[in-house]
């Protein structure tokens, strides 16, 4: 499994950050694609927690291949980008962190990366019910014209040689779903024997 790390895109527009792009071989980075998009994590109630939701990270999978690729964001409202060979994939995981608690969940998201030099997946919002027994977590997908702007001024100032290829924007299938939101360990500051919910 590779894990999204080294080579960052930045913005200076506020409320965007800064995300990762998988090591690999000069070969495996001329032939891969560059996929785009934007992840957001929002509360959807009142939580006694004194932190907000993050999106943690994100777990692609190769249909065909098995191999899945890891994007570390650490952030409430990011730009993601990483390079993937051309291909069937699928989100299937995600993890949401709140201070120092952390949450997982299973997901069945699918897109493709075809042709294009880089592929725009929109923006990824992720709902997280507030803490409590059978805590799930929606996620809507959409196409934002402000992020479309943004990853052009990102092609332009990070990726001069792929400012003059074509866009393709896609939304990955299907565009609204929820799951359930299992918090793992470990839990902080408290004994073990106190750990056996699933909130």
């Amino acid at each position: 499994m590779k894990v999204a790390t080294a080579l960052t895109l930045c913005f200076s527009m506020a409320c965007v950050g800064c995300a990762d792009i998988a090591r690999q071989t000069d070969h495996q980075v001329e032939s891969a694609r560059l996929v785009i998009g934007r992840a957001i994590a929002v509360i959807t109630g009142q939580s006694s927690r004194a932190y907000g939701p993050q999106v943690r990270s994100f777990e692609l999978e190769n249909w065909r291949t098995r191999e899945r690729t890891t994007v570390e964001l650490k952030s409430e409202d990011r730009m993601f980008s990483v390079l993937l060979p051309a291909g069937d994939y699928r989100l299937n995981r995600v993890q949401i962190s709140e201070g120092p608690f952390l949450s997982i969940a299973e997901m069945d998201v699918a897109f493709s990366v075809g042709s294009a030099a880089v592929t725009h997946v929109g923006t990824w919002r992720f709902g997280i019910e507030p803490p409590r027994y059978g805590r799930r977590v929606a996620l809507s997908i959409v196409m934002e014209d402000d992020t479309l702007r943004e990853i052009k001024a990102v092609l332009s100032a990070e990726h001069p040689e792929r400012q003059a290829e074509r866009i393709a924007s896609i939304i990955p299938e299907p565009p609204t779903t929820d799951t359930r939101l299992y918090e793992v360990m470990p839990y902080p500051r408290y004994p073990r024997y106190f750990q056996r919910h699933n909130y």
